[in-house]
């Protein structure tokens, strides 16, 4: 392979643990009865390396889904392709980038011309079925949209519905409100929002299901609270992780992880546990060996070591983030390195579920990197990164490279994209894993970043957006 696709592709254990899950032989599942179940379960600024399987950081406490590692499939470089709540999320549900979706950036509604993973398999016989924070309908122009949503503005999640918009702003880590698909409120108080919200999921579940069912579970968690300004995990948690493990690429830089490890780390802990509740529900119902189950999240968490903010950059702790599966086919104890994005989860769990991906999808199946050993060879491991709020910018991540753009002179908030970006930032991720030598501008790296600079245009064009001009960087600092 020439060119710049070749160049690209060559250089390119807890207290709250639920008990375990029957073993399970690895291998192709027996053909199912009726099109297998959907489970897709988000939990928001999810570090990929605080799943304790991933063996990154000893102070994880993960066991149901390290034990979803040991059974099923899991994409260890995978990242979002907008580091961002509802872009991210917005990728997620149609397949496109968040720039097509009209959500690119926080408070907007999901364009309702675009084929989603809830409206294709409704169309398939399925039904569509959410519980916890969506975050994908206008609550810019309709304030009163921060709480219940629309059935128009749902995105095909048209059966059982028990959720909030915004949901950090209709309710704490104790109390809040949701809402129902009538919009009805639904309260609580004295319990933690991770487990009221899987209590919630549970009594779904329970209930007899006379079809082929798609639960989309979102969870706040370990996201912080907004209004505390912080993360909150479970009474007496943070105890538990005092002094914990810190990441590298945390370590050396100013932030507030000295702060914020302890609960954040409690609060993934909590989220495992209820992973744990979720699939013995399943087993308990005799679902789970039909039933598909993906864990990921929507973006990672710098600990405002890289801006203002916990996310919204091109760096790998806000863009990589866990992608764990199991299920019909996928329970072949594998692990891929694949550069895949979140813009690729609808058509995935759309192949693994039987149903054709809509040809207008931009993100593509991983399923085949999944069957056939040849399709990795031929992978493309090359994402597309839009950057907004924090800044107007764009990069991509390749298995060696992180190169990114930014426009200083626009307004993340108010400006989608720009016709001229500079040089930003340029890591080697085999040299160093914890993007802490920025070379952009630095001589001997001259010719690569001149390519990615090419390919990065050649991919915003193919994202729909006009092609900018790109300054090259002329200070190494």
């Amino acid at each position: 392979m020439t060119g710049r696709r070749g160049f690209l592709k060559g250089v390119g254990a807890a207290a709250l643990a639920a008990p375990a899950l029957k073993a399970q032989t690895a291998g192709p599942a027996s053909a199912p009865q009726r099109p297998p179940n959907v489970v897709l379960y988000v939990a928001d600024e999810v570090r990929w390396d605080c799943i304790a399987a991933y063996g990154l950081n000893p102070s994880a406490r993960t066991p149901n889904l390290d034990r979803i590692f040991q059974r099923g499939v899991t994409f260890t470089t995978a990242v979002t392709n907008q580091p961002l709540c509802s872009p991210s999320r917005a990728c997620m549900m149609t397949g496109r980038y968040a720039t097509e979706t009209n959500v690119w950036t926080l408070g907007r509604q999901l364009s309702h011309e675009l084929p989603t993973l809830a409206t294709v398999l409704r169309e398939r016989g399925y039904t569509a079925n959410f519980i916890g924070k969506w975050h994908l309908s206008d609550s810019q122009n309709r304030p009163a949209a921060l709480g219940w949503v629309k059935p128009e503005d749902r995105g095909g999640f048209l059966d059982f519905w028990e959720g909030a918009n915004v949901l950090e702003l209709t309710s704490h880590p104790y109390d809040g409100t949701i809402w129902d698909s009538a919009g009805q409120p639904i309260t609580w108080k004295d319990q933690y929002r991770v487990d009221f919200l899987t209590d919630r999921a549970v009594r779904f579940l329970q209930q007899p299901q006379t079809k082929p069912f798609l639960l989309f579970i979102s969870q706040l968690e370990p996201h912080q609270q907004n209004d505390e300004n912080r993360m909150v995990g479970p009474n007496g948690g943070a105890a538990r992780f005092r002094n914990p493990h810190v990441p590298p690429d945390l370590l050396h830089l100013p932030g507030d992880w000295q702060q914020q490890l302890p609960d954040y780390l409690a609060s993934i802990e909590r989220i495992d546990a209820s992973v744990g509740r979720i699939l013995q529900t399943l087993e308990a119902q005799g679902q789970l060996d039909n039933t598909i189950f993906m864990f990921t999240s929507d973006h990672g968490c710098h600990f405002r070591t890289r801006n203002a903010e916990y996310k919204r950059s091109p760096h790998d702790s806000s863009i990589r983030v866990p992608w764990l599966m199991q299920g019909p086919g996928l329970n072949e104890s594998l692990r891929l390195a694949e550069v895949v994005g979140n813009i690729d989860l609808t058509p995935t769990l759309l192949d693994a579920a039987g149903a054709t991906v809509p040809a207008s999808m931009k993100g593509r199946s991983l399923m085949p990197l999944v069957r056939d050993p040849k399709a990795r060879s031929a992978w493309d491991n090359t994402q597309l990164i839009q950057i907004s709020q924090a800044m107007v910018g764009r990069a991509l991540r390749t298995r060696e490279w992180t190169y990114g753009v930014a426009d200083a002179s626009l307004n993340g908030d108010k400006d989608e994209s720009s016709a001229h970006y500079s040089d930003y930032c340029l890591y080697n991720n085999f040299a160093d894993p914890a993007q802490l030598v920025n070379l952009a501008g630095h001589v001997p790296e001259k010719a690569i970043a001149a390519e990615l600079r090419k390919e990065l245009i050649a991919r915003i064009t193919q994202s729909g957006e006009a092609a900018p001009k790109i300054s090259a960087a002329r200070l190494y600092s």
